[in-house]
This record gives C-alpha cells, structure tokens and sequence, in this order.
C-alpha cells in the first residue's frame, strides 16, 4: 500500500504539472479602450473594476476551454481620455498586438468611430481581424444605421431604457410638465428624440416645457440649469446623463430645492444618490438590467461577491452586464473552438445567457442584447425592502417597474453584412 505522504506527493506533482501547463500556454488577451482620466474617470474605474471581476471569476475556474487546453484570460487598459482620436491610436496598439477582443462603451461617438475604423481593419487585414464588445454605448443608430457584424452591444440601447422610463410615466397622473436635459452629444441628442417620441404617443397632455443640451464634461456649475428648469415649472426631468455630468445636475437640483421628479438612465451610482440625498426619495428613478436589491439568493450572492472584492463605499458601482459579456465571450470562444472574431461572432449570435437570476439573448439580426429592465426608485436603506445602499450613501433602489424581456425589444433597421 501507498504511505498516505507519497499520495500526497504524488497529488502535488500532478497538481503543479498542471498548473504549470496551463501558465505556458498563452493567455487569451482583451483590451479595454475608455476614459481613465479627465472628468469621467470615476466611471471608466468602475467599468474596469466589473470588467476585471468578471475576468476573476473566469479565471478562478480555470479560464476559457480550447483543443490544446484552458487559457487565462488578460486585460489590458487603454486610456482614450474620452475621445475619438485617442481612441483610435489605441486602437492601432490594440492591432499591433494582435488581441481580438475590444471592449468600449462610455461614449456612443467613440463607439461609433470604432465601429468604422474595426470595419475598414478587418476588411484590409483579415489574418489579424478584431471583434468590438460594447457594455453601454447606447445610441440606437449602433445597431441600426452603422450596425456590424463585427460589434455587438450588451447593454439596453436608448430607446430601450426610455421605453421603460415612459411606461412608468405613461401610469402618473402627477406628471405633466416634462424637462429634458442631456449631454450635447449623439446619445443625449437621441435620448431627448425618444422621450418625445414616446411621450407623444403615451401621453400627448404631457408639455415638454425645456429641452436643453449642455456640453459634456465641461460644465462645472449646473445651477443656472436649475434656475431654468424652475422657471419652466417643470414637475419631472427626463435625463440621459452619466457620470459628473448627473452628478453635478442632481446636486444642484437639491441645492436649488427643486422639488420634482427625476428619471435617469443612469441616477443610481457614480456619487448621484448622495448628492441628492433625502430629496431624492420616492423621486429619482433609474433604469438598468439589474440593481441590487432585486432580491433572491442568486441576485444576492452575485452583488456581495462583489463587495467582497472591493470593500470600499466608493467602488460600489456594479454592472451585471460586465458579467454577462463576459461569460457570453468565454462561451462563445469554446464552442468556436478558436479566438478568430469571426468564428466567435457566429458563435455569439443568438447566443443565451442565464444565471438564475437574469435571462438575456444576443439578436443575431442586429447584434443587440435583449434582456429584462427594471425601473427602480431611490428610498432610504431599511425601507421598502431596500436592504443595500448605493456606495455607503444610505439610500439604495426598490424595483418599481420589470419589464420582461419581450417587453423591451425594439424593432431594427440593421441590414449587416455577414462575414
């Protein structure tokens, strides 16, 4: 019989054979082009926080199945500083490298100049060719007008969200003076089309009493935004802005003491709860495919995983669609059996994710995720079944709205060349 040490150094040898296998094989490389500096770098730190996560648990599992083997994945961080033309010199490190992976989202004009450039590369370079995963570029000409076989979209696009938004304004009486404020850009510009599109059609005794474009990134003081939207004795704003730029709004809507209703894409993190603090409550909606107190031991158990990962108040800013985008690449990898962006993206279309807590399906016609949205109103932490707070502010969000999968696609115009 075999002493139980020699089992155990028998065990070990094996162990680090197979360890040692695995580091000499190469890792399976994902590039991420986003803002890490200038006046939204909060939020491309917490994109590459829930990027970085995601890659964890991948890894943690062993990394991503293939013929000869399983590979680690590995990020690398560009800074675009929130441009398009650095953005595409850091795209010309991304394929002189050779990684086939991008991923890029805060900005719908940086996603839409990527979308061209990975065009024309892929066309003139096709042993070296490149596949754009985006987490929240959300102008909807992405996967209409400028849609590509080579970009796919993880994210509810604008119309989306802002279907959900105007349902639940569609249900209050209260409602009837409507601000609209954005970001002077493509995606504020469409989000302020859709809100009057569909107000029209749900409510045409709404008056949109402001509609109002600032310059993004640049505006330090929102009060003399404030002092207009009280002039036009507006009850609700409809926003689409992120980062600072809701910050700063929010924050000078409470100084002003506006008493009003905001509904936000993106109202539920990045400092905005604080800012608003108890005039907040029962007033600021967001819209997302996930917050953390859906409920459930699934839904739970994701978000305090990710708390254990970043303890601190200011990292909690968690995107479920990290994840999903994520685990659908390392899917969609193993059953092509290769890393080359074509074989990946056929593998993707039509793709399916599941967890047990979230179900969400890539469309192959357009490359747009469709997955289920929640409405959710800010409240207290402790009321109304709110049992977590966003980034130690002390109020979180209570689900007022779920809208089924089904019930948030959109119709496409996309007419794609396959490949």
């Amino acid at each position: 019989m075999r002493s139980p040490i020699r089992h155990l150094l028998l065990a070990a040898c094996l162990l680090g054979f197979g360890l040692t296998t695995q580091a000499a094989l190469p890792p399976i490389r994902i590039a991420m082009i986003e803002g890490m500096s200038g006046p939204f770098a909060n939020a491309g730190d917490a994109v590459q926080r829930n990027v970085q996560l995601a890659i964890e648990v991948v890894n943690a599992r062993g990394g991503v199945r293939q013929k000869d083997g399983r590979h680690l994945l590995e990020l690398s961080v560009f800074d675009n500083k929130q441009t398009i033309d650095e953005s595409l010199t850091a795209l010309r490190h991304v394929t002189d490298r050779h990684i086939p992976f991008v991923l890029q989202g805060n900005s719908s004009a940086v996603a839409a100049g990527l979308i061209e450039a990975i065009n024309k590369h892929n066309d003139r370079s096709p042993d070296n060719r490149l596949l754009f995963l985006n987490y929240s570029a959300v102008d909807p000409v992405l996967t209409n007008e400028k849609c590509s076989f080579w970009h796919f979209r993880f994210d509810a696009n604008a119309d989306m969200r802002m279907q959900a938004l105007t349902d639940v304004i569609e249900g209050d009486s209260r409602a009837s003076k409507v601000y609209l404020i954005g970001q002077d850009y493509s995606f504020g510009h469409q989000v302020a089309t859709a809100a009057r599109s569909m107000l029209g059609a749900k409510r045409p005794d709404i008056r949109i009493v402001g509609d109002e474009f600032h310059p993004i990134g640049k505006v330090k003081d929102f009060s003399p935004y404030a002092a207009k939207i009280r002039a036009s004795g507006a009850d609700t704003v409809i926003t689409g802005n992120w980062g600072n730029d809701l910050t700063l709004l929010v924050k000078a809507a409470r100084e002003s003491g506006l008493n009003l209703k905001f509904y936000t894409f993106y109202g539920n993190g990045l400092g905005a709860p604080a800012a608003i603090g108890d005039a907040g409550v029962g007033r600021v909606r967001a819209v997302a495919e996930w917050h953390p107190n859906v409920g459930g031991a699934a839904s739970d158990a994701f978000y305090q995983s990710f708390r254990q990962r970043y303890p601190q108040a200011q990292d909690d800013y968690v995107h479920l669609r990290m994840r999903v985008m994520i685990e659908m690449l390392v899917s969609a990898i193993e059953q092509a059996g290769s890393t080359e962006a074509a074989r990946v993206a056929r593998a993707l279309e039509g793709a399916r994710f599941a967890n047990g807590f979230h179900d969400a399906t890539m469309r192959a016609t357009d490359h747009q995720l469709l997955q289920p949205l929640y409405v959710s109103v800010m409240q207290k932490q402790g009321e109304g079944g709110v049992r977590f707070d966003n980034e130690g502010s002390g109020y979180g969000f209570r689900t007022e709205r779920y809208l089924p999968m089904p019930a948030t696609a959109q119709p496409s115009t996309c007419k794609m060349t396959r490949y």
